[in-house]
C-alpha cells in the first residue's frame, strides 16, 4: 500500500511509513485523506488536506514532550517516553476503490496489531468506514462510540455505500462491532426517517447534544460502563462551532472540549480504548489561527493519554516501550 510520508511528522515523532519495518510502539498516527467520494463533489475535497493540517500545528498544541501537560497530568514524555509513531499518509493508487479500500484495510490491521493506541486523521468520515473493517484483526468485539452532528446512516447516497453518510450503517454489518453509541446528534443532515428507524432498529443508543446539556453527562457515561473496549470517532462536527469551526455542516448547539474530553477519560477506563479519529475537519476555512486544526490535536492528545495510563493501571497494558 503506497504510504505518503508527512511534510511535517505529528508532533515530531518518527516517521516510518514502511510497514514491513513496523514494530511494537505505544502509539501511531496515520492519515486517511481519502474516502469514497459522491459523484459531483469535487476530488479531492478540503477534508482531504486535514492530516497534513493538523500534524502542521504540532507545535501550537504541544509545546514539547517534556513540557508538563496539565490535560494528562505529567509531560506526554512520561507517558510515551520512546514518542510515538507516524505512519504518514494513505494514498490512492490509480481509480480503483476498492482496491485502495481493501489496501486501506491490510495497512491499517498492520497499524493496529503493532500499536497500543492508533490515531487516525481523516478526510471525511467515510474514511472511518476501512478502520472499522481493520478492527477485526483484535480478535474480540468493540463497541462503538460517534461523535457527530448527524447519525450517518445511510446505505447509499448516489449509488456510492462507502462515503461520508455511510459510517454507522457500514458498522451495524459488522459482526465484531458489539454496539454503537451516537453521541451529540442533532439539526438535520442526510438521514431522513428511515435511516433513524434503521438505526433504532439495530439497537443503536443515541443521545443529543440537547438532552446532554439539559441533563448532562451522567446517563452517558452510565450506559456506556462495562460496554468496553471501544473504538471511538470524532466528526469535528459533533463539537459546538464555537469550539471548531472549520467544519462543511456547522450546526449550533453541539458539546464543548471539556464534554469530549470526559467521554473519552470514561471510555479509556471502561474496558479500554483501542484508537480513535478525528474526521471532517476543512482547512481551508480554518482561520484565521488554525484553531480546529489545533483542537484536533489536543483531542488526540487527550485520548491517547488517557488510554495508554488507564490501560497500564489497569493492567491491560504492559509498561510503555522504552522503559
Amino acid at each position: 500500500m503506497p504510504l505518503a510520508a508527512p511534510n511535517r511528522p505529528f508532533l515530531d515523532w518518527t516517521i516510518e511509513t514502511d510497514p514491513e519495518l513496523w514494530t511494537p510502539a505505544d502509539a501511531a498516527v496515520i492519515g486517511l485523506p481519502f474516502s469514497q467520494h459522491y459523484p459531483g463533489e469535487a476530488r479531492p475535497n478540503d477534508q482531504a488536506g486535514a492530516p497534513e493540517a493538523i500534524r502542521r500545528q504540532s507545535g501550537q498544541f504541544c509545546d514539547g514532550s517534556q513540557h508538563w501537560d496539565f490535560d494528562i497530568g505529567a509531560p506526554l514524555a512520561h507517558i510515551l517516553p520512546a514518542g510515538g509513531r507516524d505512519a504518514g499518509n494513505l494514498v490512492e493508487a490509480g481509480n480503483d476503490f476498492d482496491a485502495h479500500f481493501n489496501q486501506s484495510v491490510d495497512t491499517l490491521k498492520r497499524l493496529l496489531v503493532t500499536s497500543r493506541f492508533v490515531a487516525v486523521l481523516g478526510g471525511d468520515h467515510g474514511v472511518t468506514i476501512p478502520v472499522l473493517s481493520a478492527l477485526e484483526v483484535l480478535g474480540r468485539p468493540l463497541h462503538i462510540v460517534q461523535i457527530d452532528a448527524h447519525i450517518d446512516w445511510r446505505d447509499e447516497v448516489r449509488g456510492a455505500s462507502r462515503g461520508y453518510s455511510s459510517p454507522m450503517r457500514r458498522a451495524s454489518e459488522l459482526p465484531w462491532v458489539s454496539g454503537i453509541t451516537q453521541i451529540g446528534i442533532r439539526g438535520t443532515g442526510s438521514a431522513r426517517a428511515e435511516e433513524v428507524q434503521a438505526a433504532r432498529d439495530h439497537g443503536a443508543t443515541i443521545f443529543t447534544a440537547h438532552q446532554i446539556h439539559d441533563e448532562g453527562l451522567a446517563p452517558v457515561l452510565q450506559h456506556l460502563a462495562g460496554r468496553g473496549p471501544f473504538y471511538l470517532t470524532v466528526d469535528a462536527d459533533g463539537f459546538d462551532p464555537s469550539v471548531m469551526p472549520a467544519v462543511l455542516g456547522p450546526v449550533p448547539g453541539g458539546l464543548g472540549f471539556g464534554q469530549v474530553r470526559r467521554i473519552l477519560r470514561h471510555l479509556a477506563a471502561e474496558g479500554g480504548l483501542k484508537g480513535m479519529d478525528i474526521v471532517e475537519v476543512a482547512p481551508s476555512i480554518d482561520l484565521p489561527n488554525a484553531i480546529t486544526s489545533v483542537t484536533a490535536g489536543r483531542l488526540v492528545i487527550n485520548a491517547l493519554g488517557a488510554a495508554l495510563v488507564e490501560g497500564w493501571r489497569s493492567g491491560r497494558d504492559g509498561p510503555p516501550v522504552g522503559e
